[in-house]
């Protein structure tokens, strides 16, 4: 089998022709929430991409990511109930919003190692969901609800779920394409060599803790973007957004896709988005089946989904020397 036709690359086309093809497959179905299912899929994929830039190229475990996801979504939010309609305003500011967040919390906890980083980003990603729910104005605990969505100038419009699908999916692609040229450049490369041995990184000459701190930046801005797409997708935004098992989701996204791999935070959305959403209609004890599968996956596949593609391609490769 030619370099070009290993399981992983047909896999990932495959997987990429779907999403591309999905509202089409959906119209002929007759089956319009598949479009909405995987315009959430999409727009939470896109929010791994971002986690899986400081976790699987960083080896920064953050417990608090989704808080830029509800920064994202209450920064369209609060300026849609405040008569701001326009996207050129609501969805800078979420990203502005995301970024002074993320500054904060990583000027802080990236001065720190292991449980005491995790407990930081957890602590403050508390705080914010508390903050939110606290502002009455604002629906409170209860959460917001959006009635119109980001206006921006003719022909986009995202009440168009179509069009919205795939100004999601663009959005991720561009997000994939970002996080490969980054981990690939000198920047990159010292984020990943601080993941190795930070100590020696410095000791040569490189300021590995304002490297660090402008990919955590840059990963909690995509997230911020990714919750202000989630805001337009639901209409609705509430403090559950940024609460710690949100970031649990993100987290066993990247893992069962495939840390530090371009494509795994994607696979492991679709995966497990689609298992969560079939076995719910089976039963509602859904998690007792998705609880194992999840634990076989990590236990016998290291390196999430694409590991396991990758190791299928080695095998592939080694049946054609011989």
């Amino acid at each position: 089998m030619t370099p070009a036709l290993t399981a992983r690359n047909i896999a990932i086309v495959a997987l990429l022709a779907g999403l591309l093809l999905m509202p089409v497959f959906a119209e002929l179905a007759g089956n319009r929430f598949l479009l909405t299912l995987f315009t959430r899929i999409v727009i939470l994929a896109l929010a791994a991409v971002s986690l899986n830039l400081i976790l699987g190229y960083g080896g920064m475990m953050s417990f608090g990511h989704a808080a830029y996801l509800g920064i994202g979504g209450y920064a369209v939010g609060m300026l849609a109930h405040e008569g701001v309609l326009s996207g050129f305003v609501q969805w800078p500011v979420a990203l502005a919003g995301s970024a002074l967040f993320a500054l904060i919390i990583g000027a802080l906890s990236l001065r720190t190692r292991g449980v005491y980083f995790i407990m930081i980003t957890l602590a403050f990603a508390q705080m914010a969901y508390y903050i939110f729910a606290g502002l009455a104005r604002y629906g409170g605990d209860d959460g917001l609800t959006i009635y119109k969505r980001s206006q921006f100038f003719n022909p986009i419009n995202l009440s168009n779920k179509v069009q919205f699908y795939y100004i999601c999916l663009a959005l991720l692609f561009a997000a994939i394409y970002l996080v490969w040229r980054l981990v690939n450049s000198r920047f990159g490369m010292t984020i990943q060599g601080a993941r190795s041995n930070d100590i020696r990184m410095r000791a040569i000459g490189f300021p590995t803790y304002r490297y660090k701190l402008v990919c955590f930046v840059i990963a909690g801005t995509m997230c911020g973007l990714s919750g202000a797409l989630l805001a337009n997708h639901t209409d609705f935004v509430s403090p559950q957004m940024m609460y710690w098992t949100r970031s649990g989701d993100l987290i066993i996204m990247v893992v069962l896709g495939g840390m530090g791999s371009p494509f795994g935070p994607l696979i492991g959305a679709v995966a497990l988005l689609v298992l969560e959403e079939v076995l719910s209609g089976i039963t509602e004890y859904w998690q007792i089946i998705l609880g194992p599968l999840l634990l076989l996956v990590v236990l016998f596949a290291r390196g999430g989904i694409d590991g396991l593609l990758v190791k299928l391609q080695g095998k592939e490769r080694a049946k054609v020397r011989s």
